[in-house]
C-alpha cells in the first residue's frame, strides 16, 4: 500500500468514526453547523456535507465537532 492509499483509508475511516458520533449523538449536520458557528467557525451545511462525503477534513475541524458534540475522547482502535 502505498502512501496515497493510506491516506485515503484514514481519511475514510475518521470521515465513518465523525458520521457515527454524529448519528450517536442525534446530531444532524445542520445542528452541527449551528453549533460549530457559534464557536466561531464558518461553517454550512453543504460545506460540512462535502467535508464528510470527501473524507477530506483538517484535524481540527474533526477535533472542534467532537468537542461541540460533547465527545470526551477518541480511541484509535475504534476509528
Amino acid at each position: 500500500m502505498n502512501a496515497e492509499d493510506i491516506e485515503r483509508e484514514w481519511a475514510q475511516r475518521a470521515s465513518r468514526y465523525l458520521k457515527a458520533e454524529l448519528k450517536r449523538a442525534d446530531v444532524t449536520y445542520d445542528e452541527l453547523v449551528k453549533r460549530l458557528n457559534a464557536k466561531g467557525w464558518e461553517e454550512t451545511t453543504a460545506s460540512v456535507t462535502n467535508k464528510l462525503k470527501r473524507g477530506t477534513f483538517a484535524a481540527t475541524f474533526f477535533l472542534a465537532a467532537l468537542e461541540v458534540i460533547e465527545k470526551s475522547g477518541v480511541r484509535l482502535e475504534d476509528l
